[in-house]
């Protein structure tokens, strides 16, 4: 992970909520994650016949979202005869909570009948504490690459955002400077894993971005989410309870690609991805619904025992809070840690307010884009 431009850490800025706090509040992302079940065993099951498998889960956080995936997709590995001992990565920043992602592989925390690492002979577990960003393994040593909504991350910031927290809503200006940014930590992205592929080797990403009807995380046809955190955010710093600078530097480290931008790589046969061997098997988007909507909406059809607003409020505002905290804690490093977590409480209750008072649109759609690739041999 290169130094941030603005002189911010980017690790802290980044960084997922730990102690198991964002696996068991995301159960969108893992929803997700479940789905490429089979899109991942289909394609491990056509790579190289390699002496040992060896897998790499890219922006893994604490691991609890893919490790049902990953179990399932094992244990058939074995099931079907194949005993070759296999290798998995688990990668992230360095201040990432990898001491709860081994305790789930071993089973001592979350439910032990996904403990692969305990439950199967011959798996190795390992974790990487570097950015995805760069190469992590060794040339022509990958077998199958993973990742999901974790790379729509940038390697830095290439500007505060002046009038909103996320891209999607800033200036012409700065979205040109996060999409150029987010173009070339595409490259980067992919010249690693190429390097780190073997011939043969596959590279799954499911990635935040812009579906082709405009459509992207919280903002599928209800409450914009982002221009929620904007408005909550904004209304602590006209309120005198943050400063403009801590406005400001509330900006997420992220750029949502749309599919062409995605695609640019692999569409142009003299890219530096296109020769370093990477080819574009599939490419699609995916959305999920919101699990904590469905859950309030079925509860409303219910003879009895519905959810109140409040009750759906106290259930979304923590799984978005999971990956986002990070941002306006950042934005106060300045003061006393308990008073900078006062204020972000105090944010996040605004939005669960808000959320109780009127449910009508209030979701957090997942949209991902999709790409399955292939380095030739």
């Amino acid at each position: 992970m290169t130094g941030s431009k603005t002189g911010l850490n980017p690790a802290a800025v980044l960084s997922m909520v730990g102690q198991g706090y964002y696996s068991e509040r995301t159960a969108g992302a893992r929803n997700v994650i479940n789905t490429a079940t089979e899109m991942v065993r289909d394609a491990l099951a056509t790579t190289p016949a390699t002496d040992r498998i060896r897998l790499a889960d890219y922006g893994a956080a604490d691991g609890g979202t893919s490790r049902t995936m990953w179990s399932i997709v094992l244990t058939e590995l074995r099931n079907n005869g194949d005993n070759r001992q296999v290798e998995m990565i688990y990668t992230d920043l360095a201040s990432n909570d990898f001491s709860t992602l081994f305790r789930m592989m071993q089973g001592f925390d979350g439910d032990p009948a996904d403990a692969y690492q305990k439950n199967l002979d011959g798996v190795f577990v390992h974790g990487c504490g570097t950015g995805f960003h760069d190469q992590l393994m060794a040339d022509n040593s990958l077998n199958l690459g993973f990742s999901a909504t974790a790379m729509h991350y940038v390697s830095s910031k290439p500007c505060e955002l002046t009038s909103h927290v996320h891209m999607v809503g800033a200036t012409l200006d700065e979205q040109s400077a996060f999409r150029q940014q987010a173009a070339q930590d595409l490259e980067r992205i992919l010249l690693a894993r190429a390097a780190e592929l073997v011939p043969g080797g596959r590279f799954i990403c499911f990635n935040f971005g812009i579906d082709d009807d405009g459509r992207f995380l919280g903002n599928t046809g209800g409450v914009h989410m982002f221009n929620t955190f904007d408005k909550h955010w904004r209304g602590l710093r006209d309120k005198g309870r943050i400063s403009a600078e801590e406005y400001t530097r509330a900006t997420f480290t992220q750029h949502y690609r749309t599919m062409d931008e995605f695609l640019a790589p692999f569409n142009d046969p003299q890219s530096a991805v296109s020769q370093a061997g990477l080819v574009l098997k599939s490419s699609k988007s995916v959305l999920t619904p919101c699990p904590y909507r469905a859950a309030y909406d079925a509860s409303l059809g219910a003879a009895e025992g519905g959810m109140s607003a409040r009750d759906f409020a106290k259930t979304l505002i923590p799984t978005m809070r999971s990956w986002s905290e990070t941002v306006f804690t950042t934005a106060l490093d300045q003061r006393p840690k308990d008073e900078a977590m006062a204020i972000v409480d105090e944010f996040y209750q605004a939005y669960e307010d808000e959320v109780a008072a009127n449910p009508d649109g209030h979701a957090m759609d997942y949209v991902h884009l999709v790409i399955d690739v292939e380095k030739s041999a």
